[in-house]
């Protein structure tokens, strides 16, 4: 169970009675993260933003609001995405299909904000294209590994086509290694150096690495790419990669890879391919 599960533990179905035809306020909302969503006593509920208010063809009469919950917890403040649906006085955090058992809130996500596509996450492809891909991932994921270098190439192929914008979320719990790693591929890139953050995606090393100089050797070995500790323990690369955490965690994004194009989810992950036909 993830940390954030633990600090919630948010009650399947639970419901509490709202203005009928409305969509609740902020004091509402606070209200129903305090009884149904937070059961973590340690957890202070300190706010509630509505990101984005979404409806869904299968879901009729429903609203669906995507908000940002700012929680403290041992002293540190948190922000923690909550998905609600809303209908007929009533506010919910799952619906869930009974024939299917198909929970629609792991098939709905934010849509993309036009600030993310900014020149400091453009990776491949002209920042004009003709189509948009936005990335979340992390180069010791198995998955991203299968997915993402042929986004890489599809795009530096087809840069009139396609614009990938790529974010880093290193998944710590998993493999560590991916805290240095991703301050590499960050530096590497602002130094103009695209392809060696793809040649890391096919980078072999334990996954539990800490060792820096290790990585660090591993990467110049792999990759051909010399980056000192230095480097990568900037302030400013640090605060980066935060800031990339941060971006996922607004668009609900917790697993990699995610992937978006044109603004929307593309659940399959296979989306680029019908956009280079």
């Amino acid at each position: 169970m993830s940390l954030m599960s633990k600090l919630l533990m948010s009650t399947v179905a639970a419901t509490v009675a709202l203005s009928a035809n409305a969509q609740p306020d902020t004091k509402q909302l606070l209200k129903y993260i305090k009884k149904s969503v937070v059961k973590n006593p340690q957890v202070k509920v300190k706010g509630v933003t509505v990101i984005e208010s979404k409806t869904h063809e299968k879901l009729p009469g429903w609203t669906i609001l995507l908000t940002t919950m700012d929680l403290e917890y041992q002293k540190k403040d948190i922000h923690a995405p909550e998905m609600m649906f809303i209908k007929d006085g009533l506010i919910t955090g799952h619906l869930v299909d009974l024939k299917t058992g198909n929970d629609y809130r792991d098939n709905i996500k934010p849509s993309v904000p036009a600030s993310y596509y900014d020149d400091a996450h453009l990776l491949f492809g002209n920042k004009d294209a003709e189509h948009k891909v936005l990335i979340f991932s992390d180069p010791q994921c198995p998955f991203c590994q299968e997915v993402v270098p042929a986004i890489f190439e599809a795009a530096k192929e087809n840069p009139t086509k396609i614009a990938v914008y790529y974010y880093h979320l290193p998944l710590l719990r998993i493999h560590p290694v991916s805290d240095v790693l991703t301050r590499v591929m960050h530096v590497a890139q602002h130094e103009g150096k695209m392809d060696v953050v793809k040649k890391i995606y096919s980078l072999k090393i334990a996954p539990q690495e800490k060792d820096m100089k290790k990585i660090l050797a591993a990467v110049k070995k792999h990759a051909g790419y010399s980056v000192t500790a230095a480097q990568v323990n900037e302030k400013s690369v640090k605060e980066a990669i935060k800031a990339d955490a941060d971006a996922a965690g607004k668009m609900m994004v917790s697993g990699t890879p995610t992937i978006y194009i044109d603004g929307e989810w593309d659940k399959m992950r296979n989306g680029y391919k019908k956009l280079i036909k």
